[in-house]
């Protein structure tokens, strides 16, 4: 099947792009294309309007601002992948990515395209979630941030106005020596993952005193899981094996493919394994 037709626009500037969405209707903006395309192609959506954010030079970025990371919407999945920068001040966001489709399809897809389609299993939006993420969207009138907790307004909805774009994320940063962990459990490496955890630790010695768990994947947002109890104790299995069980009471998403049983009986032991796993980087660190 082919997408139906419609008018294709071609904007330099994120003004152009601004000018385009205070004056048509019925518009969707082309990112990276590797959700959008598909949608079109069997028309499950026939926008009137589409317009193409891929000469739009601006957006893509990934700066260092103190103790914030900030990454422009356009930036390539593929240039996260490979960023020194990243892989150095987000060690989560840069093992997240690699879980991302295929090295073809984050080629071309972008962390903006990937937060504004909020799949409750794509990994970039867990990592978002699990640090606390701030989103930067533009309007003709100006600026707006939303903090991530409040971006998704519904399953893959992002709550930004028609005439707004998503221009920047901004990823506050956790001290240097952190644990970090993501995990990930889907049929074939680059599936759709049937859960996900991204776990984050910082220890005085042996003893937590700071975490943070979200899960992707199993309902229909990421979900973070109660730390409180962690933090003052001293790291063990037992202590992790603890914090898992808080999986038994998220609403998780029941479907043909998996049971909500199944998704937190997945999450639980994804649970365990990030936190091990984070808390082997500081020991052997």
């Amino acid at each position: 099947m082919k997408p139906a037709s419609f008018t294709y626009h071609d904007p330099r500037t994120v003004d152009e792009v601004l000018g385009l969405l205070a004056s048509l209707e019925d518009v969707r903006l082309l990112a990276g294309g590797q959700s959008l395309m598909p949608m079109l192609s069997m028309r499950l959506i026939q926008p009137m309007n589409i317009i193409d954010l891929n000469r739009v030079e601006e957006l893509s970025y990934i700066h260092l601002d103190g103790d914030v990371l900030e990454i422009g919407a356009m930036t390539r999945q593929r240039d996260l992948e490979f960023s020194d920068l990243v892989r150095d001040a987000l060690p989560l966001m840069y093992e997240a990515v690699r879980y991302v489709g295929h090295r073809q399809t984050r080629n071309r897809g972008t962390i903006g395209g990937s937060l504004c389609q909020l799949d409750p299993s794509a990994e970039l939006v867990t990592v978002a979630a699990a640090v606390d993420a701030m989103v930067i969207v533009a309007s003709p009138s100006g600026r707006r941030e939303i903090p991530f907790a409040a971006f998704p307004a519904g399953l893959m909805t992002p709550a930004i106005e028609a005439n707004e774009m998503l221009v920047a994320i901004r990823f506050p940063l956790w001290k240097r020596g952190h644990g970090y962990s993501f995990e990930e459990f889907a049929r074939r490496h680059g599936d759709f993952a049937v859960a996900s955890a991204a776990a984050l630790l910082e220890c005085d010695g042996e003893r937590i005193k700071r975490a943070r768990v979200t899960l992707g994947g199993v309902a229909t947002q990421p979900q973070t899981l109660s730390t409180t109890h962690l933090e003052g104790t001293i790291a063990s299995a037992a202590v992790f094996d603890e914090a898992a069980t808080g999986c038994d009471a998220l609403e998780a998403m029941n479907d043909v493919n998996y049971t909500d049983e199944y998704r937190r009986h997945i999450a639980k032991a994804l649970v365990r394994r990030a936190l091990r796993k984070a808390y082997d980087r500081i020991a052997n660190h």
